[in-house]
């Protein structure tokens, strides 16, 4: 079997990617000539866009650069894909400007993505000087501002060293690994992602490693912000979400659009103009047997199930008119020479009498 890998690194030329052209990225206002990998079981087809500190899809300081998935295809349905409209880097997170959703660099992203969070910071950020060092994992080092201030995952932060990446890909299977160094904070780790189309099965499986290499303890929150963009429909009332767990709403989601039924969540109606739906949802145990999550639309008779490896320390789910996020987050402590894992696994389906 032949492997490609793939370095990148700030200033270093790339190899040619053959890739997807999407209209849809170049309307956005994303930049079409960003690497991208495309790996395919004959069941699923997914396209990655892949991590480059100049051409790169995504180049925001908020979430991983690893596995940024803008297409994944089963059966003729649609499940990742552009949520917002157009991108601005003026914007902080995103606006509504007349019909479109217009995105920052930070949050302009697709599909199941991590992002990195220590007490909703980043790692160092408080002990940094204004033009002081820290990390960010899954990004790099970035410059704290000479204003200081608080730290604002919608910030598009000074990047100093985005690490060395390499990528590693088969037909069937992707693999990311990030190498970074901060002398100057004192954290450093070695971050290895793998994304595995199952064979003959509708199934991707995504595990992640992160040794600490550094000198100092690793104290993080993990969570994947799952961008559901369903064959475009709207989150509403052909949406079923479904836990493993009695759900019970931590500030629960405006009742004119969304409501908590028992182990449900469901919209009353279906999102439009600036409607948004936001809870942080309780109710689960200690243990990963309530890391399971079923996502279905009946119109489209498609869905997919979530499932983690590791306990849940909270879940977030947010949605307005164009995705759908439902966001499960674990926690880790990594001690300088220890490693920490973690997997998901996404299993794709169609309703029994609704394929296409």
């Amino acid at each position: 079997m032949r492997f490609c890998w793939q370095s990148l690194v700030v200033g270093c030329s790339l190899l040619e990617f053959s890739g997807l052209t999407d209209a849809g990225v170049a309307a956005a206002g994303q930049p079409t000539g960003a690497p991208q990998a495309v790996i395919d079981n004959g069941v699923l087809k997914a396209q990655f866009y892949l991590p480059d500190a100049q051409k790169g899809f995504y180049r925001g300081t908020r979430s991983d650069w690893s596995g940024v998935i803008g297409s994944l295809t089963y059966k003729g349905h649609r499940y990742y894909g552009p949520w917002f409209t157009k991108t601005d880097p003026n914007v902080i997170d995103f606006i509504y400007q007349g019909a479109d959703i217009v995105a920052g660099p930070c949050s302009a992203i697709t599909g199941p993505v991590d992002e990195f969070s220590t007490d909703d910071k980043a790692l160092g950020y408080d002990e940094a000087k204004p033009g002081g060092t820290f990390i960010k994992i899954g990004v790099g080092v970035l410059r704290k501002p000479q204003d200081g201030g608080a730290y604002n995952r919608f910030r598009l932060y000074e990047i100093v060293d985005p690490g060395t990446w390499k990528v590693r890909t088969t037909g069937d299977a992707i693999e990311f690994t990030q190498d970074l160094a901060d002398p100057s904070s004192g954290y450093g780790y070695h971050y290895q992602k793998s994304i595995q189309l199952a064979k003959g099965r509708p199934e991707m499986v995504m595990d992640h490693k992160l040794k600490n290499t550094g000198k100092r303890s690793i104290a993080s929150t993990v969570y994947n912000h799952n961008f559901l963009v369903l064959d475009g429909q709207p989150p509403g009332p052909d949406f079923v979400l479904k836990m493993p767990f009695e759900v019970k709403a931590k500030g629960p989601p405006d009742s004119a659009l969304a409501q908590i039924r028992g182990n449900q969540v469901v919209y009353l109606k279906a999102l439009a103009g600036k409607e948004t739906v936001f809870t942080q949802l309780e109710g689960f145990g200690p243990t990963a047997n309530d890391y399971r999550f079923t996502i279905e639309n009946k119109k489209t008779g498609a869905g997919v199930r979530i499932t983690g490896d590791r306990p849940l320390s909270n879940v977030v789910l947010w949605s307005i008119r164009s995705v759908l996020s439902l966001e499960p987050f674990i926690a880790m402590t990594i001690e300088p020479g220890q490693e920490f894992s973690w997997k998901y696994t996404y299993s794709y389906y169609v309703i029994a009498g609704s394929e296409k």
